[in-house]
């Protein structure tokens, strides 16, 4: 299946966890392997809706709040060099909107 267009990703999920420096799980040094930071996270919004959203979602688990979504690609940066990446989504029953949730690097 595909995810809906209209889906959402909050631009502090970018700012204030992907692409800032974490103690744990940092996912900032990764992102910035293919030039993307917190001055462009605009263009990490738009490469995740135009490089990963055409692909197929996978459901990978039934929540409380509704059904999870993978999707796994290659994420292209400002640089030109590739990312093999899993973004994870949910479907919120309450809401009736998709959001952004994570993205990870795909070990597979």
């Amino acid at each position: 299946m595909r995810l809906p267009r209209d889906l959402l990703i909050a631009q502090e999920k970018l700012t204030e966890y992907l692409l800032r420096w974490r103690p744990e799980d940092d996912k900032s040094a990764y992102l910035a392997q293919v030039g993307y930071t917190a001055e462009n996270a605009v263009r990490l919004m738009e490469d995740i809706r135009e490089q990963l959203m055409p692909l197929e979602a996978e459901l990978i688990e039934n929540t409380e709040y509704g059904p999870k979504f993978a999707v796994a690609g290659v994420l292209t940066g400002p640089n030109g060099r590739d990312l093999q990446v899993v973004t994870i989504w949910m479907a919120e029953d309450a809401t009736g909107r998709t959001k952004f949730i994570t993205l990870y690097p795909d070990k597979t």
